[in-house]
């Protein structure tokens, strides 16, 4: 990663940008996903031929109907194991010249790994009939096939994903063969290999469980609606409806990439390809108005890790809920727009105060486009969207919902052809645009699904060994001694501040907020949710955490990894395209992103936040929502070192302490701290007054 070498780039100064060959060889750097290898051409066809055909399966069956669970998960398993051995290769090496040893320049380990785990995962589905009378008293045949899929499955996310996620699963796997050789609580009567490929195998616990069936069932879909979507100009159309609403103002650009990173996050739910995708427009011009590159790269990354949380899509885990939570996906979008506002409303504080204080101006009309323009030229591209929303809203499944969508994108991109070329050349325009979009949907889901695979035998170990409620109990001991600890100093106050039961719960969710921002660092998004909510979330439940609520804190804190150093990969796609020093943009992201880091914390501790919670009432509501833009825009304030005017270090000590008291779920909490708020918002005024400058939310 290159290094900062020079100052802040001066207002109008020009900023190289990247050619599309270097984003997308950015993007392949800091997403492992993307790293496809390049095939000889009979390799090539055949590739293309069967991702289109995958493509096909699902866009057919979700209008159609979807097979038998473990058919349905079996073939797309199968088929998906033979793309990756194809699409990535061992240790990076981009192309393999034919050989003895590579026929069609495939070396033959990967045929191997290729056909035998195809076999391996359509052997289950092929045995279906027999598949009662085999759990439990599984073949020897049955054993050899369960450990072949289990090793191919290793390998095949290593290539696609990297080393952490099955490190985790082979220490998973040891500890369920060891587990009578482990200490304390952990220990188990251990499980034989044979018991252990039956579990992950045989059963619907482990590698045919939830985990693949969502990815089969919904996440591919929505992938393929987000490919589709982008090539009929929707992407496009969310930047160009940002750089008119947003640009205008102080520090136009970042306040651009901030919406326009959440508009293209409600139909991507990948961090690393909004931040180059936006990025490459949006920092650039950041740079050139005069915010530092750091600065600008970090905006763009952490607005772009808040399209994982942004409804309908979620980074495909609001799929996951539904099917771990049993309620409508209705109740999952309700519950996540709060949330999601508030994140891109702590980034956007911190940009206004950041552009405040350094001075900069906004796009002049000459730089920005008309809205009505802009929606006059590509409102057809928003069909689809609406349709997706639509459906979903109707209570319809979310498949049938992308498959409408997605019919809707192939309607919209016939009728783009149509006009632009006639109806001759059109026609053939969207039968290319279909062929390419539908191959690159499925070349986008295949590292997703072997890691949803992979993580079912991580699943599998935990109802195996009971492994999950263990480490709750541990979790929440020393949750309970440090709060016990802390009471007895708390104590000498004259009054109380937390209980011990709040403050084991506070030091619980710091603990699980850790392990989740830990366990994200190199895995994805979809990965970690599933793992957390096997280990973390039944932590949560032990203290009366609600299901929902639980869901969200471990989902929220899994995504935080993208921006959180040492490994804040969305950060440092950013930092490739600005030129800027990868760490400091990273610690920089996570601080933008620090509403998404307080807010889990608030709908904890008043679930009212969510709106579909247990127990909810508009004034809790009221309560919860106020306290936490006021706490949000209060430390931003602090850390950005400006609220009207520029801050003395003792206000900036007053303000942190206010936000603390101000997301407190307790109405004198809250009046305090907007207590401590009034003196420095009133000594800041009369300077910023007294200055002759603009309030905060004036244009430049």
């Amino acid at each position: 990663m290159t290094q900062d070498r020079s100052p802040a780039p001066q207002q109008g100064e020009d900023v190289k940008s990247l050619s599309a060959d270097e984003l997308q060889a950015l993007e392949e750097k800091f997403d492992p996903e993307l790293r496809f290898r390049v095939l000889t051409r009979p390799l090539a066809i055949g590739a293309s031929i069967l991702l289109f055909l995958l493509s096909c399966y699902h866009y057919y069956t979700a209008g159609f109907g979807i097979p038998q669970a473990t058919t349905h998960r079996g073939l797309h398993l199968g088929v998906t194991l033979a793309l990756v051995f194809l699409s990535f290769s061992a240790f990076g090496a981009k192309e393999t010249k034919p050989s003895a040893l590579a026929p069609f320049g495939l070396p033959l380990t990967d045929w191997v790994f290729m056909i035998s785990g195809a076999i391996a995962a359509f052997y289950v589905p092929w045995i279906y009939a027999d598949l009662a009378f085999r759990v439990g008293n599984p073949l020897p045949i049955d054993i050899i096939m369960g450990t072949i899929l289990i090793v191919v499955l290793l390998e095949a996310v290593r290539r696609s994903m990297g080393w952490p996620l099955p490190v985790i699963a082979l220490l998973f796997i040891a500890y369920a063969y060891f587990g009578r050789h482990m200490p304390g609580i952990l220990v188990h009567p251990g499980a034989s290999w044979s018991n252990i490929v039956n579990h992950l195998y045989l059963t619907s616990q482990g590698i045919y469980g939830t985990a693949l069936g969502v990815i089969a069932t919904y996440v591919f879909h929505f992938v393929l609606f987000g490919v589709m979507a982008t090539r009929i100009g929707l992407g496009q159309l969310f930047i160009d409806l940002a750089s008119a609403l947003a640009g205008r103002y102080a520090g136009g650009p970042a306040k651009v990439s901030v919406v326009s990173s959440a508009l293209l996050g409600s139909i991507s739910g990948s961090s690393i390809a909004n931040t180059v995708t936006t990025g490459s427009l949006t920092i650039p011009a950041m740079i050139r108005i005069g915010y530092p590159r750091h600065f600008a790269a970090a905006v763009e990354a952490a607005s772009s890790t808040g399209g994982q949380i942004t409804p309908p899509v979620m980074g495909a885990v609001a799929f996951l809920m539904i099917e771990y939570l049993g309620v409508p996906l209705t109740t999952i979008l309700t519950a996540a727009l709060v949330p999601a506002f508030m994140h891109f409303f702590g980034v956007l504080v911190q940009v206004h105060l950041e552009a405040r204080r350094l001075g900069l101006r906004g796009l002049s009309a000459a730089e920005l486009p008309n809205v009505w323009k802009v929606l006059k030229a590509g409102w057809l591209s928003l069909v689809p969207l609406v349709i997706l929303v639509a459906v979903l809203l109707s209570g319809r499944t979310p498949f049938f919902a992308a498959f409408w969508s997605i019919t809707a994108c192939i309607v919209v991109l016939a009728l783009q052809q149509v006009m632009a070329s006639g109806i001759i050349d059109g026609i053939k325009g969207t039968i290319h645009g279909v062929w390419e979009g539908f191959i690159l949907g499925a070349r986008q889901s295949l590292a997703v699904t072997a890691a949803a695979a992979l993580v079912g035998v991580v699943i599998g170990i935990v109802t195996l060994t009971g492994v999950g409620f263990k480490i709750a109990y541990m979790v929440t001991g020393v949750a309970s001694d440090w709060a016990i600890a802390v009471s007895g100093l708390l104590s000498a106050l004259p009054f109380e501040i937390m209980g011990v039961q709040t403050l084991t719960l506070l030091f619980t969710l710091l603990l699980t907020a850790i392990v989740c921002i830990l366990m994200g660092c190199g895995i994805p998004t979809t990965a970690n949710y599933i793992i957390m909510v096997a280990v973390a979330a039944p932590v949560l439940g032990l203290l009366q955490v609600q299901p929902l609520v639980a869901h969200f804190f471990v989902f929220y804190y899994g995504v935080l990894a993208d921006v959180t150093p040492p490994v804040a990969m969305a950060a440092y796609a950013g930092a490739g395209i600005a030129g800027s020093n990868a760490f400091k943009t990273g610690n920089t992201a996570f601080r933008l992103s620090m509403g998404k880091a307080l807010v889990p914390f608030i709908f904890v501790f008043q679930p009212a936040l969510l709106l579909v919670t247990d127990g909810f009432t508009w004034s809790a509501f009221a309560l919860a929502f106020g306290g936490a833009v006021l706490g949000i825009w209060a430390l931003s304030a602090a850390v950005s070192n400006w609220l009207f005017a520029p801050l003395h270090w003792f206000e900036r000590i007053i303000l942190a302490l206010a936000a603390i008291l101000l997301v407190a779920p307790d109405l004198t909490a809250t009046l305090i701290g907007i207590a401590l708020i009034l003196p420095t918002a009133i000594r800041q005024l009369v300077a910023n007054n007294r200055s002759g400058s603009d309030g905060p939310l004036s244009r430049a």
